[in-house]
């Protein structure tokens, strides 16, 4: 939205909604996503590129995940683009995200398909666990926002990492400061 020009119509529905203001993520989602509308595509690479960051830590949790024989899933409530290049920065097993619709390289406003919302990622969670045979109860989610609780309200632990007050307030586990790896203190 920033590189598009529209950052602050579409920043304030966004932190409405991670603040559990607007309890209807689809709809907020949708809302912001038709902001979008005819612009190019090129753009969301643009992003990509100069500003797609990972998490302080990412890189270190996910590699002692890894080599624990963990199983990742990123599960997203924004757009396959990015959570793509993230999945496969990280080698992270799987990754669930919205569909941004494009024609003729332009975005046309819309999200493709079911969004991923807090229901979305619950189900997601439980999907993985019945695929390997394990509970919830081994399950550690790890979340920012409101849209987040659902799956984390099933998960063994917990984990809020710079969340918002919502988030940490209903987390076992509140990170604040410091990267993803400060997660690993915990084991």
């Amino acid at each position: 939205a920033d590189a598009a020009g529209k950052k602050d119509a579409v920043s304030a529905i966004t932190e409405a909604t991670m603040r559990g203001e607007i309890v209807d993520f689809s709809e907020s989602l949708r809302r912001r996503v038709s902001m979008l509308k005819g612009v190019p595509e090129e753009i969301l690479h643009e992003v990509i590129k100069e500003r797609l960051q990972l998490n302080i830590g990412a890189q270190s949790l996910l590699q002692t995940a890894r080599q624990a024989g963990l199983k990742t899933i990123l599960v997203s409530g924004g757009f396959t683009v990015f959570s793509d290049v993230v999945k496969d920065m990280l080698q992270i097993d799987e990754a669930y995200a919205n569909t941004l619709g494009i024609e003729n390289g332009l975005l046309t406003g819309e999200v493709i398909g079911p969004v991923v919302d807090g229901a979305a990622k619950r189900q997601h969670v439980l999907s993985l666990c019945e695929r390997l045979g394990c509970t919830p109860s081994q399950v550690i989610a790890v979340g920012d926002g409101a849209n987040d609780l659902p799956m984390m309200s099933i998960a063994g632990i917990s984990v809020a990492y710079m969340a918002k007050p919502k988030v940490r307030d209903q987390a076992m586990v509140s990170i604040n400061a410091g990267g993803l790896d400060r997660l690993l203190e915990l084991f």
